[in-house]
């Protein structure tokens, strides 16, 4: 069955960096979006980064432009968040996550609805 695993978080002061990790098992990540997204105490959870199948198109999030890229290792069927010139609002939980059907156009699926399985998260912290 589907699984997605999320690595990396952990404290970190501001300006510094941090990669998460996904790690897929159950389908191959290059032929569907990921997606990640965050959820910090009291608020919603919202989309940070996707990227749709065989990296033609992401699709980043306002607050993140500049600072966080994707990037996926099909070798290791795992999707990686490189998070750059952290924020203390950028603590949250993040997650990842996968379709269940294939975007075969360029559009990139950016909305939590679009998802349908789930990382149980990994929670990043920007302090100092």
């Amino acid at each position: 069955q589907v699984q997605l695993v999320e690595s990396g978080g952990g404290l970190v002061q501001p300006g510094g960096s941090l990669r998460l990790s996904c790690a897929a098992s159950g389908f191959t990540v290059d032929y569907y979006a990921i997606g990640w997204f965050r959820q910090a105490p009291g608020k919603e959870r919202e989309v940070v980064i996707c990227i749709n199948r065989s990296e033609r198109r992401t699709y980043y999030a306002d607050s993140v432009k500049g600072r966080f890229t994707i990037s996926r290792d099909n070798a290791k069927n795992t999707v990686y968040l490189q998070m750059s010139n952290l924020k203390p609002e950028d603590t949250a939980i993040y997650y990842c996550a996968t379709p269940r059907r294939i975007y075969y156009s360029n559009y990139v699926p950016h909305n939590m609805s679009e998802y349908d399985y789930w990382g149980q998260g990994t929670q990043v912290t920007v302090s100092s």
